[in-house]
């Protein structure tokens, strides 16, 4: 349960600050302005990074057990925050970036005892690294992955992305090792971003600036370096898997920029995401290809995880070579992406004419319509019993839907969002603990069958809709829907004793069902108000009164 609401009570806080944090986005000048090296062509505010380290932090300092390690990190990222801030701002030079990120890394390094001290068996007899050679080397290691995600913010919500399936990965193998601080704060994180990622996905309309890339990286490789180092089965190999693609795009941007007599901080668009576009993928398709590269080394890394050190190694500089030559070979032969039909346009092209009787969305989306709430609703009714507190919180939901019904209508897809997102989750795992005693196995398999359906029928609704404003997959969808189909399966009896996977499939189809109707319905939301009113209100007349 502590788990589980660290990720809610950070994607709150993070949601709830980013409409505030954006109207003083343009007060402050902390907008990004679109140049020649950029991608967006419009002003866009960068004030995401703030909002993520505000809902991150809460949590960590609220529940984490507060030692040498935990306040080291809060001390380093709280710097790296504050100049982020005023590089938002003001722009600060790559000197004065680095000098904090440098202090940042030693703070971790001297008081948090992060601290690369072994090679595994890449060293003779498994020899341990001195620590005149190990404090610089672990400061070198931490401004360094601080920057390669930096530098990867090139494209909307490729750092976010990379970043939250990193932590995702980080998360679990904190898990195995029990390690609960670095999986609370990991939790923390990936919170964070997903409730940014809302307003990242392409195309954004804000920036996480250099506050959130800055502190995603240093995070990544501190909470990285905390459970490969010392005491731990894993492989200290590991860190190269988990955050090697953005390592490598970094290195060899910079390889080339000397190369050329340049200074390899100047910018430009020579990273892998720019040379994806310029063969000619779109922004949503590098930053798709991106993610599953990232996705393929973060399930490597889960699967590799107590294997042989030089395994790891050659695993991951065969990776690099590969990348290197994929991406070498296209630049002389003018290789360009060409766009082939996928087996689902084949199969829609059959059925065409199918759909333009609209037989299909005819049948699909009122069929959706009644099926979502009315799952919800159910889920409702299936806790044994509900929280005071979740009651509590309830009933301010129904308020706030209520008030926003009253004297701000347009604001009402953004509400449901907003509360469904946090509440859904939760009735979900109450389902899962304890169910009702009038709940029947039978009455439970047709439950767990009705997820089924309703993915269905939602699947066939995103891809036979013709409306023009209505739902579009999103590269935030492969994430949530990759995290779905990862977690189920991921080699853990006690995960799988607590049915989890179960639990996060059936959180991401309900999620994805309402995220649908609501980009469906293009502002008329009266039916999908009240069938949540309905569900609130059920959740607080069974906590007071029960």
């Amino acid at each position: 349960m502590l788990y589980f609401s660290t990720i809610l009570l950070s994607v709150f806080i993070t949601i709830s600050l980013i409409p505030m944090l954006t109207r003083l986005a343009g007060r402050f000048q902390m907008v990004d302005l679109p140049d020649p090296r950029k991608v967006h062509t419009r002003p866009i505010p960068r004030i995401g990074g703030f909002a993520m380290a505000l809902g991150a932090f809460f949590p960590i300092v609220l529940w984490t057990a507060v030692d040498d390690f935990v306040r080291a990190y809060l001390a380093g990222a709280g710097i790296l925050v504050i100049f982020g801030l005023l590089d938002d701002m003001k722009g600060l030079g790559y000197r004065v970036k680095f000098a904090a990120q440098i202090i940042a890394g030693m703070i971790v390094v001297f008081f948090g005892g992060v601290r690369i001290e072994s090679l595994g068996t890449l060293l003779p007899g498994m020899l341990q690294i001195p620590e005149w050679f190990s404090f610089p080397l672990s400061v070198v290691a931490i401004v360094g992955v601080t920057n390669a995600i930096n530098l990867a913010d090139g494209l909307d919500g490729l750092a976010g992305g990379i970043s939250l399936l990193c932590f995702c990965c980080i998360g679990y193998l904190a898990y195995l090792d029990e390690n609960t601080v670095v999986m609370l704060l990991s939790l923390s994180l990936a919170g964070a971003i997903f409730g940014f990622l809302r307003y990242n996905t392409h195309p954004a309309s804000l920036f996480m600036g250099d506050t959130g890339s800055q502190l995603l990286g240093f995070s990544a490789i501190v909470l990285t370096l905390k459970i490969t180092q010392g005491d731990t089965p894993f492989s200290p190999v590991l860190p190269l898997i988990v955050l090697g693609f953005p390592v490598l795009d970094t290195l060899t941007v910079m390889v080339e920029r000397i190369r050329e007599g340049r200074s390899p901080f100047s910018p430009d668009k020579n990273h892998f995401h720019h040379r994806l576009i310029n063969l000619g993928l779109s922004h949503a398709d590098a930053v798709f290809s991106i993610y599953l590269i990232q996705a393929v080394m973060v399930v490597s890394a889960i699967i590799f995880k107590y294997h042989n050190d030089w395994l790891l190694l050659a695993f991951y500089v065969s990776f690099s070579v590969l990348v290197i030559i994929a991406f070498t070979a296209a630049d002389r032969n003018g290789f360009r992406f060409k766009h082939f039909p996928s087996i689902l346009d084949l199969f829609s092209g059959r059925l065409r004419n199918i759909k333009d009787l609209h037989l299909i969305i005819k049948v699909s989306f009122p069929v959706s319509k009644v099926i979502v709430p009315l799952l919800f609703l159910i889920s409702c009714l299936f806790p044994a019993r509900i929280p005071l507190y979740f009651s509590i919180i309830a009933g301010c939901f129904a308020c706030l839907i209520v008030g926003v019904r009253i004297f701000g209508k347009s604001r009402m897809g953004f509400c449901l969002r907003f509360v469904l997102f946090l509440t859904i989750p939760l009735i979900l795992y109450l389902v899962k603990q304890e169910k009702a005693f009038w709940v029947s196995p039978q009455l439970v398999n047709l439950y767990h069958i009705s997820f089924g359906i309703t993915a269905f029928f939602i699947i066939l609704v995103t891809k036979y809709s013709r409306r023009l404003q209505g739902f579009r997959m999103t590269t935030m969808d492969f994430l949530i829907v990759f995290i779905g189909v990862v977690i189920p399966n991921l080699p853990d009896h006690s995960m799988q004793s607590h049915q989890l996977g179960l639990l996060t499939v059936q959180i991401v189809v309900l999620l994805f069902g309402y995220e649908v109707l609501i980009k469906e319905l293009r502002g008329r939301f009266n039916s999908l108000t009240a069938s949540t009113l309905i569900s609130l209100g059920l959740i607080s007349i069974r906590g007071f009164l029960f």
